[in-house]
């Protein structure tokens, strides 16, 4: 690539708009015009891939700001998921056939081979033709699997976030206010934010448990190591300093433009939003929705949680002020269980990524 391998340090500290994603043994980067991965394999080389983004074209009316989180969103989990199972498969983790064969003898060894070669000389293009078409056929078997246990597991995943983030606080409140009806004050403004804080924090312990007991795979602490090498990396390149192994280190762990931190914001986004379904249920309709239409609609109104969600961490790493230190500040703490120290290895990895995505007319810099 024409750009070069190192960033020329700079006098100011600069923002720059490249992501990435912790996959499994490496890292994937996105910037503005093409984005890349570099993953080790079973060997321990890095195997990096890199390709062009696609240039969607949408009206103006979905660039616009809370409609355009939803649609970035929805691109960076299809993409972000992809690669996911691509490095999977660089990493060696699929399926494949036991490596360690029974020892022949030297005799059994020279049979057998005489007995092929003869084989092989008398009918070499079909057994060709052969294993070619048993291998596409194979391929193509193992592609539709795969797809396969991909769409179930998306399902249920989706299945499990909705009765755990949505309907368990919901029924849970419901509940416990029954056995303690102090909860359910008669003023309505008092009733809906009682409801909203009580089911919000229960979502927040939810999440910070869940994280807690991935860290105790240790698949997934390496992969919490990855992605500290992903932010350390990035300011590492925010700061202007050169992209080595020893510059990375110095950096922080904890980035603002997190994904955890947008996991975050969105509970507390949607904390506040459901604030207003009680109110607004009675004032348009006179009664306070019962606890499944509540839910109903707290899912209706995912893509609004979503868009301010995406808007706030947008804005969080643009700027450094009061304001997005208070907003980065619940997402800073719970990158604490999600952003591990990485290895030089590691980030050998995330500096060989950035340096594929960054772009020569820096049109990354905000």
């Amino acid at each position: 690539m024409s750009k070069k391998d190192s960033i020329k340090e700079v006098s100011c500290a600069k923002k720059t708009s490249i992501g990435g994603q912790a996959l499994i043994e490496g890292i994937m980067m996105g910037g503005p015009k093409r984005s890349a991965m570099a993953v080790r394999d079973p060997e321990g080389n890095i195997v990096l891939e890199k390709w062009d983004n696609k240039i969607t074209r949408r009206a103006k009316i979905f660039k616009l700001p809370i409609i355009r989180g939803v649609f970035n969103f929805v691109d960076s989990m299809v993409s972000g998921y992809k690669c996911l199972m691509r490095s999977a498969e660089i990493a060696g983790l699929e399926d494949e056939e036991p490596k360690k064969k029974k020892k022949k003898t030297q005799t059994e060894v020279a049979v057998e081979s005489e007995a092929v070669n003869e084989a092989a000389s008398e009918s070499a293009p079909e057994a060709e033709a052969e294993s070619k078409k048993e291998k596409d056929g194979k391929d193509g078997s193992n592609s539709a699997l795969m797809t396969g246990i991909m769409l179930i597991a998306t399902v249920l995943g989706v299945v499990l976030a909705v009765f755990l983030f949505i309907m368990l606080p919901t029924f849970i409140f419901g509940w416990i206010a029954k056995l303690l009806p102090f909860l359910r004050p008669d003023n309505v403004a008092a009733a809906s934010l009682i409801k909203s804080v009580f089911e919000g924090v229960l979502r927040i312990i939810v999440l910070v448990a869940y994280m807690l007991l991935v860290t105790l795979m240790k698949d997934i602490r390496r992969t919490f190591q990855y992605h500290g090498a992903e932010h350390k990396t990035i300011f590492c390149y925010e700061s202007g300093m050169e992209l080595t192994v020893e510059n990375v280190k110095q950096q922080r762990r904890f980035h603002p433009r997190c994904g955890t931190s947008f996991l975050i914001l969105m509970l507390i986004v949607g904390m506040i939003i459901s604030f207003f379904i009680d109110p607004l249920s009675i004032l348009i309709g006179g009664a306070v929705l019962p606890p499944i239409l509540r839910t109903v609609v707290k899912l209706l109104l995912l893509p609004l949680t979503v868009g301010v969600g995406y808007e706030l961490i947008k804005f969080a790493g643009r700027h450094e002020n009061w304001f997005t230190r208070i907003i980065s500040a619940p997402g800073v703490w719970l990158q604490h269980i999600t952003v591990f120290e990485p290895t030089d290895d590691m980030i050998e990895c995330a500096i060989t990524a950035v340096k594929m995505v960054i772009p020569e007319d820096e049109s990354d810099q905000w």
